[in-house]
């Protein structure tokens, strides 16, 4: 419960790098980066990649789940994963505004979710904003895709390699390019 209101303290509001809130983030970013190198320092079959995840993460993660390592978080506590979901290698979630992942998502190599801009005015460039990622049932996310904070990716919808998501995406629909653009819409029947 303590991160959930940790999240709901610095969603869309710009936390300064002086502030009381800014340290109490870093000080649970140290915590976590011991149990982040563990994970990437060797091989670990994935029920164990799991159980270091949800020291991570500090949430159970259905056995279902597949992650590839390298997995990379740069705070580990707002991730929420569903069921049946693949994670390929070398994938990175800058998650302190909040990344859920639902049902039956596939991520591609290479993809960065990233929640968390650095502020535009230049005397307060080091201080952040966060937005929550959310990627609906059965999505797919190819190979060097990149998510910006406060993009929803709508069930069933594809996003193509080395897309930029820069806005929501609507359920099913395949978006290419950077920024992502929709190039057609998915009409086959889910089978779930």
């Amino acid at each position: 419960m303590e991160d959930m209101n940790l999240q709901k303290k610095l969603i869309g509001k710009e936390i300064l790098k002086d502030a009381s809130l800014f340290e109490e983030i870093h000080s649970i970013k140290r915590k976590n980066e011991e149990w982040l190198m563990k994970l990437n320092a060797q091989y670990y079959p994935n029920q164990e990649r799991l159980e270091l995840l949800e020291k991570i993460t500090q949430h159970s993660i259905d056995s279902s789940v597949e992650i590839s390592q390298p997995f990379y978080s740069d705070f580990g506590q707002h991730i929420r994963f569903g069921k049946n979901i693949f994670i390929n290698q070398n994938v990175t979630f800058v998650d302190l505004g909040g990344i859920t992942i639902e049902d039956h998502v596939l991520i591609g190599p290479g993809t960065s979710l990233i929640t968390v801009n650095h502020l535009i005015s230049p005397e307060n460039r080091r201080g952040i904003k966060a937005e929550p990622i959310h990627i609906k049932k059965n999505a797919w996310l190819g190979a060097n895709v990149t998510v910006l904070p406060g993009v929803t990716i709508g069930e069933n919808s594809i996003v193509g390699a080395d897309s930029t998501v820069t806005k929501d995406i609507p359920e099913n629909v395949i978006v290419l390019g950077s920024p992502a653009k929709e190039v057609r819409k998915i009409n086959e029947r889910n089978n779930f």
